[in-house]
């Protein structure tokens, strides 16, 4: 048996304490926990902890659990479960203990997390069905909000870890930006819901123009979206270099401009001379769409028309997704012809949102971070520490240059 995580910090920061898988090594044995979203109460929890004698070796929200249930008795599925009840956010989580794997997800269902099997009859688990698919497993379903499913001896079993309401709220920005076009979330595939929403895009903010380009990859599938609608060649204008990640994660707003710079190449022969629709699936800071804008430009195109597949970032994300502080969205106090000219296109339009339903067959999702309504209370303080609270200067600096 084997768990593992790649994840970038959302709480706590960075640094080599928080690397996960964590292991808790206790006198009845070993366990390991890895966590997917972000715990909104986990600093009232880590309060109470460390009143009761825990001492914690990171500044993870992840730790708590693993405190949670050494402080628990009874049968482990038990342990857990009494733990899980006490979270409050975003979470998929998997927990390993000797020769049993327990998989849970939030009662919300913001993080989504998917159950496989491969062919000798072992059960995987991956947040996204493409991950199923490269290991030759077989989708099963998908975990549901609030259950928790153990595997023991090939077997599963499953229980229902909480007696709160349930609800089916997955994250907007899974859809929009975090998943890969060939994953299915909740039994709708990524592609289409990115495709449908380039089409409405057109719908509701057509333009004039030569060649369609989407931002390397979370946009290609609205791209051709809005290509199909407007009858708009779609066309490959910007290259992505394969070797260097997502900009919009990256830690520090440095960081982030010089991964734009490595990241993405305008392709003049494409986009000289021509008026282009450039798609993206979002503008969260704005610096990136600046740089891209600018990038077009110096390529020869003549005309820069922004089209973004998702609905103008309002309010911050405690959930996982790493939408930050109000002061540092580009959206916070801006009208949409405010934000054109920092971007420098000619003109910019976003996807309304009473879309996003469409887009997902009326599928509820979580908007939080359009709307500023979330499934549950957010936090009062920051969970996200001092290490993001640095960037917040330098990028209302920048915004407002």
């Amino acid at each position: 048996s084997a768990i593992g995580h790649v994840r970038y910090s959302t709480a706590g920061g960075g640094g080599i304490a928080n690397v996960q898988p964590f292991v808790f090594r206790t006198m009845q044995g070993s366990m390991s926990i890895c966590h997917n979203g972000n715990l909104v109460n986990a600093n009232i929890l880590k309060q109470e902890l460390e009143e009761q004698g825990s001492i914690f070796s990171s500044t993870s929200d992840t730790e708590v659990l693993g405190h949670l249930i050494k402080r628990q008795s009874g049968h482990m599925i038990d342990r857990i479960c009494t733990s899980l009840d006490k979270l409050d956010g975003a979470f998929a989580f998997l927990i390993m203990v000797d020769n049993r794997i327990y998989a849970a997800r939030d009662k919300y269902g913001l993080r989504p997390l998917s159950i496989g099997i491969l062919p000798n009859g072992a059960y995987v688990f991956a947040s996204e069905t493409c991950a199923l698919d490269v290991v030759g497993a077989k989708f099963v379903r998908d975990v549901e909000p609030g259950e928790i499913v153990r595997v023991k001896d090939g077997k599963l079993l499953s229980k229902i870890y909480t007696k709160d309401p349930l609800q089916d709220k997955i994250c907007a920005m899974e859809y929009i930006y975090f998943s890969r076009p060939d994953s299915n979330l909740d039994g709708i595939n990524v592609h289409t819901t990115r495709k449908l929403a380039g089409k409405q895009l057109y719908y509701e903010n057509p333009i004039d123009a030569d060649v369609v380009i989407g931002v390397p990859d979370s946009s290609i599938s609205a791209a051709i979206g809005y290509s199909e609608a407007s009858g708009i060649p779609y066309e490959m204008g910007l290259v992505k270099n394969k070797y260097v990640g997502r900009t919009f994660i990256q830690p520090t707003q440095e960081m982030r401009e010089q991964g734009v710079r490595m990241k993405l190449s305008a392709v003049s022969a494409i986009v000289s001379g021509k008026k282009v629709v450039m798609i993206d699936d979002s503008i969260v800071r704005g610096t990136t769409s600046d740089r891209i804008v600018r990038m077009l430009r110096e390529a020869g195109a003549t005309e820069v028309h922004v089209r973004i597949s998702s609905p103008p970032f309002l309010w911050p994300c405690y959930f996982g997704t790493d939408i930050p502080a109000r002061e540092q969205l580009i959206a916070y106090n801006r009208t949409i012809e405010d934000i054109r000219q920092i971007i420098g296109a000619d003109s910019l339009g976003y996807l309304g949102i009473d879309r996003l339903h469409e887009m997902v067959e009326g599928l509820p999702i979580c908007m939080g971070c359009f709307t500023g309504k979330y499934p549950m209370e957010p936090p009062k303080d920051d969970i996200r520490g001092e290490y993001f609270d640095k960037e917040i200067d330098l990028e209302r600096k920048m915004l407002n240059r």
